[in-house]
């Protein structure tokens, strides 16, 4: 069931088992239509804010299909680790485009958990799409006892259950680009403050610590053009992920910036890609 909101945003809403999805759809050019999912504790609104990818010039003018994922931003969800898993955001993504009604192929891009919902979407439906951009893939396929990087988000949950959102959150501000994302420190518009509500936090990101990429048999079957996009030094966003998808990935490119200038190019790279 569909929903158009009232308050003039723009925004349509998509009611799911223990959620409503917030989305929009602009554009008008003809071809195919694109579409973005934005990355854990952030949402539409937080990456626009950033200033690294500009999602209309990305679209170059087509059909541009924003949303933001369940729990966060402007949509709604529950207080239940498992509505987080990453093959929840897929299906929901899914839906989205029933309820759009996009009738042929589309090219989608995804940052983090973006990336695996591009991905995952994909493999349950590969007609549904033409091209596909994988930005920053998160940590995957950690095998063995341990400690793995995708530790970090099961401890940052007990921390907030522990000593409440606030202090997490006072942490996470300089945790994100002094240790987390160095090529960020010193950038003037980083601002990774989570726009999930205290509520939800713990349980979005037990949801995520929880989940891994397809397996590497399942992805090295997805034969649409992808290219992958990988920044340095981010622990959570391993560049390893990203050469590994490119391996398996048969029709795939790889570029990895090492700086911030570079990484603003990415519109740029992606728009091109999505031209061809």
């Amino acid at each position: 069931m569909t929903e158009q909101h009232g308050d003039g945003s723009g925004d349509r809403y998509l009611a799911r088992e223990g959620a409503r999805i917030a989305y929009e759809v602009t554009g008008e050019r003809a071809g195919p239509p694109v579409g973005y999912a934005h990355g854990v504790m952030l949402s539409r609104a937080a990456v626009r804010r950033l200033d690294l990818l500009d999602l209309d010039a990305m679209a170059g003018g087509r059909r541009l299909l924003t949303y933001d994922a369940r729990g966060h931003g402007r949509s709604t969800g529950r207080p239940v680790a498992e509505d987080y898993r990453f093959g929840t955001y897929a299906r929901d993504l899914l839906a989205l485009l029933d309820a759009v009604g996009f009738d042929e192929p589309m090219d989608f891009t995804g940052s983090s958990l973006g990336a695996d919902t591009a991905l995952r979407a994909a493999l349950l439906a590969p007609g549904r799409f033409r091209r596909l951009v994988l930005m920053i893939p998160p940590v995957a396929w950690e095998t063995g006892e341990g400690p793995h990087a995708r530790d970090w988000y099961t401890a940052a949950a007990d921390t907030i259950e522990a000593h409440g959102a606030e202090r997490w959150r006072e942490g996470w501000a300089k945790e994100a680009d002094t240790e987390l994302m160095p090529l960020f420190d010193g950038y003037p518009q980083f601002d990774m403050t989570p726009d999930v509500s205290d509520e939800l936090l713990p349980y979005a990101l037990r949801g995520v610590g929880a989940s891994d990429l397809p397996s590497p048999e399942e992805i090295a079957t997805v034969r649409h053009p992808t290219l992958v996009l990988a920044w340095d030094a981010d622990p959570l966003h391993p560049v390893s992920t990203a050469e590994r998808l490119h391996a398996l990935l048969p029709e795939s490119e790889l570029h990895v910036s090492g700086s911030v200038e570079d990484v603003q190019g990415w519109t740029r790279r992606i728009a091109e890609f999505l031209e061809r």
